[in-house]
């Protein structure tokens, strides 16, 4: 077997405005790109930090190029799960492996995984927090969008939804308080957004705190996000979470989350396919896991001020699936 050539670099993509949500502002995001080369191929990945959990593009970075002469040795998939934690050195690196895979023996991804030929997805929109009347701005404008999803902050979050749902009366919703909802009563803050038709709620609670779930009777159903990661994380989720949000920068690649999609779809709990903010490279493994969920998160790339060339198109509410030249 040829050998292989380990490249890692670190980009930066400006945001389409700040991108808000109840732990901060964001108005670039920077990702770590990675390509393997073997001959005349070469396969690309790219992974977003995890900062909540201490990641930075640095350090994955750093991970991986640790990982140097196992990748010229021939690192595989399934060894690179023993050698890596889930997060986005991984992911980045697993991505990679995919792609090159894929562009060797002429066979899609989605083929590889026993899929059925890709249609568009309806994709959600991200509508940041902020001032209701900010907000309610934004929803106008994204009134055309099937799906909203609505970053909420904790105190003022029914009047936020009032406002999204007055700029977009007939859009759906979901909302994300991206553990905001600490030390309030989970119950009554879901019951007050029903007159606004909101679909799910993402981690009311900071990731850890699940057991406080136990005797929670949410009128609208719960979606674990910061709180699973990996398939190891999955069994705190279950009689908690009706719903989970896979992200492959969290799980550690597409490897790890078509396992965990599997098992959660066995323990009979719904699944979101979402992504951090990342250009097409990193939303397009996950528009494959994405097709075996509920619903699709994959707005990353339109967050940005520019995706990179090539990417993923999106057309009204939809993405489309990504290109052979792209990944995959």
């Amino acid at each position: 077997m040829s050998r292989q050539s380990l490249f890692v670099e670190i980009e930066r993509f400006p945001t389409r405005g700040a991108f808000t949500i109840s732990r901060g502002a964001k108005t670039h995001v920077d990702v770590v790109t990675v390509r393997v080369r073997r001959g005349a191929h070469e396969g690309r990945g790219e992974g977003t930090a995890i900062y909540y959990r201490g990641e930075s593009a640095e350090t994955a970075a750093q991970d991986i190029l640790a990982l140097h002469g196992a990748v010229a040795d021939g690192l595989g998939q399934e060894e690179l799960q023993t050698l890596l934690p889930a997060g986005a050195a991984r992911s980045a690196l697993d991505s990679a492996l995919w792609d090159l895979e894929a562009k060797e023996t002429g066979m899609r991804v989605w083929q590889r995984i026993g899929l059925p030929r890709p249609q568009p997805l309806l994709t959600a929109f991200t509508i940041s927090s902020g001032e209701p009347e900010v907000m309610e701005a934004a929803a106008r404008a994204a009134s055309g969008r099937e799906l909203l999803k609505v970053k909420l902050a904790g105190a003022g979050d029914e009047e936020r939804i009032r406002a999204v749902r007055a700029g977009a009366p007939h859009a759906r919703l979901i909302c994300d308080a991206n553990e905001a909802w600490e030390g309030r009563d989970i119950e009554a803050e879901a019951a007050a957004l029903l007159p606004y038709r909101v679909e799910l709620i993402e981690q009311p609670l900071p990731a850890g705190r699940d057991a406080d779930l136990d005797h929670v009777d949410s009128p609208i159903p719960l979606c674990a996000d910061e709180s699973v990661h990996d398939l190891a994380s999955l069994d705190a989720c279950l009689g908690r979470y009706h719903y989970i949000n896979v992200k492959l920068d969290k799980a550690g690649g597409l490897t790890e989350a078509l396992r965990l999609i599997e098992a959660a779809r066995a323990a009979g709990i719904g699944v979101m396919t979402g992504c951090m903010l990342s250009t097409s490279l990193g939303v397009a493994p996950a528009f494959f896991a994405a097709m075996q969920g509920q619903y699709a998160d994959l707005d990353g790339p339109i967050l940005l001020a520019k995706d990179r060339e090539g990417g993923m198109r999106f057309d009204g509410s939809d993405v489309f699936p990504p290109t052979a030249d792209l990944w995959g």
